[in-house]
């Protein structure tokens, strides 16, 4: 069959590597490689699937269900694989093959299948917020020794860089950048217990499954505090935030329920929870998302 990207995926990697990197085009190349090299039959590709990878639904030599996930390397796969096999299915998907290899290409995960279009953010909010701070506990583990995951500190560093040289640009975020990268600053200075993170952690990226009822997909892991993973969650939703009249109190709610329910400082899950959502706002703005950074630059004066 023909592996057409999404458009949603060619237009998430348009934004984040303008100038390409050749990996859409080869794509299609290594899909059916991918798919050949392991005998799959393939099923459809997800639609409208994600921003970083495509995703192939198929079913292997005995008939199982499966996912074909192809990501190319600024996505950091290699990382997705190594977490995922540590955390052994315990709230995340599976790997479905080894690490072998002759059982893998860079860049390809043959992970187990869930129900694609069923995810937590489907159920009412309440609910959904319960269910995947439940999940996101049973990720928070002690990472593997001599780990190579990248750190919250080295992430948001590179980050930090390009927030700084935005608002330079941009007199109308600068007192927001500036309260952010110093909330940065306070948080890194005194760390507590490090843990295995998803790293981009949110309703969405909690599955329905057969093994358990819910499980998270789509890690690019960090190895840092609980609360960094936790502030995308405080997010959830946004749009709904920003719509009503109580917004702020809401969120400030949320932020206090987040943090009790999974054992979190409250101050340092507000910290980063401005964080991410002026990183993510100046993000926006830069290649051109307007509508979502006004959302997230007001969701993060809130805060």
């Amino acid at each position: 069959m023909a592996f057409e990207p999404p458009r949603r995926l060619v237009r998430a990697l348009g934004e984040a590597a303008p100038d390409g990197d050749g990996w859409l085009a080869k794509l299609p190349e290594v899909a059916e490689r991918a798919v050949a090299r392991r005998e799959l039959a393939v099923e459809r590709v997800q639609v409208p699937g994600g921003r970083s990878s495509l995703v192939v639904l198929v079913r292997t030599g005995d008939g199982t269900p499966a996912v074909l996930k192809l990501a190319p390397r600024r996505a950091r796969p290699e990382s997705e694989r190594a977490a995922l096999a540590h955390w052994g299915g315990l709230g995340a998907v599976q790997l479905r093959e080894g690490g072998g290899a002759r059982e893998r290409d860079e860049g390809v995960l043959l992970l187990e299948r869930l129900r694609p279009d069923v995810s937590v953010r489907s159920l009412p909010e309440a609910k959904a917020l319960l269910e995947a701070a439940g999940t996101l506990r049973r990720l928070w583990v002690e990472p593997p020794g001599s780990h190579r995951f990248e750190t919250v500190a080295e992430r948001t560093g590179r980050q930090a860089a390009a927030m700084r040289a935005g608002a330079v640009a941009d007199d109308e975020v600068a007192p927001l950048v500036d309260a952010a990268l110093a909330a940065r600053e306070e948080l890194l200075a005194a760390p507590p217990e490090q843990r295995l993170l998803h790293g981009t952690f949110r309703q969405s990226k909690v599955l329905a499954g057969d093994r358990m009822p819910w499980l998270a997909v789509g890690p690019d892991p960090v190895v840092g505090e609980g609360a960094f993973d936790l502030a995308r969650l405080v997010r959830d939703r946004v749009e709904d935030l920003v719509a009503q009249p109580s917004g702020a109190s809401t969120t400030r709610r949320r932020v206090k329920r987040l943090a009790e329910s999974l054992e979190v400082d409250q101050e340092r899950l507000r910290g980063w929870a401005l964080f991410r959502a002026v990183e993510s706002g100046v993000r926006a703005r830069r290649v051109g998302r307007e509508r979502d950074a006004e959302l997230l630059l007001e969701f993060a004066s809130w805060l």
